[in-house]
């Protein structure tokens, strides 16, 4: 892992020394009054000022707003799989032609690989074009899959269902990793290569020329009180400029959404469907350590009509760990479902616990993952930028993988991109490059037909069978037919728009969690090593404070509190004894996005905290 100082201070130094903005001194009565509410019964949740903009709040009068601007050929937004194996590219490419070429990689993390959580098997297919010689360097991929086995569980029983050739499911060839220490390796490659690397720096705004084309990003300011009025500590964020900025955020992208709705890139395809996946790693008996095994089922503790499985992976890193999940689709309709506690139910299953029995915790995570595909790809270039990796959403859902696909799209918008850089004789509309021949050149790669040849399997678990319909769908047109079928199926529209309200479904029944195999929310959420600067404005802005108790609660019954897998949202009783508000401990936020996508009243919109924080997962 890269030490948070050491990058900080390069950043620092390289970007002018982003120094503290002098303020004038604020009129006291400023200074001490709070913004108060402006509903006498609501009290005020969001203080963020992109929802009330500091130019109409008297606190922030006289408050110098000059921001330092650097520049450079390439700007990558995000530091995970695409971004880094972007960088690395037009570095590599570069140093073959004798070329010069700034590429600044922005990561809201202060390590490089600390935000990021995957299962992850993934297929050493596109690490290999990048790096062929990817053993020498030391990646860290230590576990080659040595046994796959795929089941269905009902309450208390395990249905082997085979593996056939050619399926979705078969992992051959593929390795078991710690995705976050190959994120963490990519980054010391692409230093070393020349990359400006800058985690602790999260990109809060997208810059425009005046033509309308992307000209760059700004990151976030510091030194912001709960309340939004300034500190004395208060410095503005640096822009970056370039000819080129990609944004590799990866799933449900703050900066992604504005640039959809800005450029309406999503008007030709189906809205993004998701899920949310939950993770831990384990130490276990050595007896019972299988290094190399997959297994991934489908079924209990979900009903057929609910999306999701689960994952358990040996891994050989010295110790006997397992890495093991639950993967959840957003467009379940019970608003009493809460995906965290269905995952510790899980793990009480008979085939599942004797592997855990006397085993020790020692990781907990969560992350929204893409799982639209072919149909909810979104158009991928615009004047200035272009979308990779799991931001536009290239993961293969059959598969449960995106790390090959995120890394190709990275490694192909460099080339690109490097392409029209170097052209002596190019001629652009706008300032910021327009760069089409991406989109059309990832359609003509093995990416895009991977894509389309799975397209219909996530949908058709949609029909009166629910998964297992789709587990039928997939032995007859996919392994038969490989995806050729003459139809595209729909998926049902925005996992936001599926929940039926509180009045019309039954509560679920938890069990208690036991402290040794199940636990609770808040003692999980501590092993992420989340944590955040207490005194800023939440990052989980609302866009009326009014809408969650009074639709939310009111019809829903508050799902926020259970579809939250780190216990960021609780209604809780006013203090003035009169009724329920909600209440937002945005310190415990994982940085899933899940709130964003699954809010019936799309009313949460996730924006970056300042640079740093979130969670400190170790490789996962």
């Amino acid at each position: 892992m890269f030490p948070a100082c050491k990058y900080t201070l390069q950043a620092r130094q390289c970007l002018c020394s982003l120094k503290v903005l002098q303020r004038e001194h604020l009129p006291s009565l400023f200074c001490a009054t709070r913004w108060s509410s402006s509903s006498s019964t609501t009290p005020r949740i969001t203080s963020h000022y992109t929802v009330y903009p500091r130019d109409k709040d008297p606190r922030w009068e006289g408050v110098n707003m000059e921001r330092f601007a650097d520049e450079a050929d390439v700007v990558i937004v995000g530091a995970g799989p695409a971004g880094l194996s972007a960088a690395i590219r037009l570095k590599q490419l570069a140093g073959e032609q004798g070329k010069e070429l700034r590429v600044c990689v922005v990561e809201k993390a202060s390590q490089i690989g600390a935000h990021t959580l995957s299962g992850a098997c993934i297929e050493p297919s596109t690490l290999q074009e990048l790096f062929p010689d990817w053993k020498e360097r030391g990646a860290p991929l230590h576990t080659p899959v040595t046994e796959d086995k795929f089941g269905i569980l009902t309450e208390k029983y395990r249905i082997p269902v085979p593996i056939l050739p050619g399926l979705p499911m078969n992992n051959h060839g593929n390795y078991i990793v710690r995705l976050g220490h190959l994120v963490s390796w990519l980054g010391e490659q692409a230093e070393e290569l020349g990359v400006e690397l800058y985690p602790g720096y999260a990109a809060a705004e997208v810059l425009f020329h005046e033509d309308g084309s992307v000209k760059g990003i700004a990151t976030n300011d510091v030194g912001i009180s709960k309340d939004g009025s300034p500190k004395d500590t208060f410095e503005r964020g640096m822009e970056l400029h370039a000819k080129v900025t990609i944004f590799g955020e990866g799933c449900h992208g703050h900066l992604a959404k504005q640039l959809y709705k800005h450029f309406n890139l999503r008007q030709h395809c189906e809205p993004q469907t998701y899920a949310i996946g939950l993770k831990e790693v384990w130490v276990i008996d050595e007896k019972k350590w299988k290094p190399g095994r997959v297994e991934h089922t489908v079924g209990w503790p979900l009903d057929r009509h609910s999306y999701g499985g689960s994952f358990l992976y040996h891994l050989n890193e010295g110790e006997p760990l397992v890495a093991l999940g639950f993967v959840v689709g957003l467009d379940y309709q019970n608003p009493y479902m809460n995906p965290f506690r269905e995952f510790q139910r899980w793990k009480h299953h008979p085939t599942v616990l004797p592997t855990l029995e006397g085993g020790k915790r020692i990781a907990y995570g969560a992350r929204a993952l893409n799982e639209g595909g072919f149909q909810s790809l979104p158009k991928l270039t615009f004047p200035g930028g272009l979308l990779v990796g799991c931001s536009p959403g290239f993961m293969n859902v059959p598969k449960i993988k995106g790390t090959h696909s995120a890394m190709k799209s990275g490694m192909m918008a460099a080339e690109t991109v490097f392409s029209k850089l170097t052209n002596e004789n190019l001629q652009s509309e706008t300032k910021g490059l327009c760069i089409p021949e991406y989109e059309e050149n990832l359609k003509n790669s093995w990416v895009w037909k991977e894509l389309y040849s799975v397209r219909n399997i996530r949908p058709s678990c949609h029909g009166l069978f629910g998964v297992y319909g789709g587990m039928v769908y997939t032995g007859i047109f996919y392994w038969i037919l490989r995806g050729k079928e003459p139809w595209t199926l729909k998926h049902k529209g925005l996992d936001s728009a599926q929940l039926k309200p509180a009045k019309d479904c039954m509560p679920i029944e938890y069990p208690k969690p036991d402290g040794k195999i199940s636990f609770d929310l808040l003692s999980s959420v501590a092993l992420s090593g989340t944590n955040h600067e207490h005194d800023q404005p939440p990052h989980l802005t609302l866009k009326n404070d009014n809408i969650p108790v009074n639709n939310n609660l009111a019809i829903y019954d508050g799902p926020e509190q259970r579809f939250c897998p780190a216990g960021v949202y609780e209604y809780v009783p006013k203090e003035t004894g009169d009724g329920m508000r909600l209440q937002i401990n945005a310190q415990n936020c994982v940085h899933c996005k899940t709130c964003d996508i699954k809010d019936p009243s799309q009313n949460i919109n996730w924006v970056v905290p300042e640079g740093g924080g979130g969670p400190a997962y170790n490789g996962l």
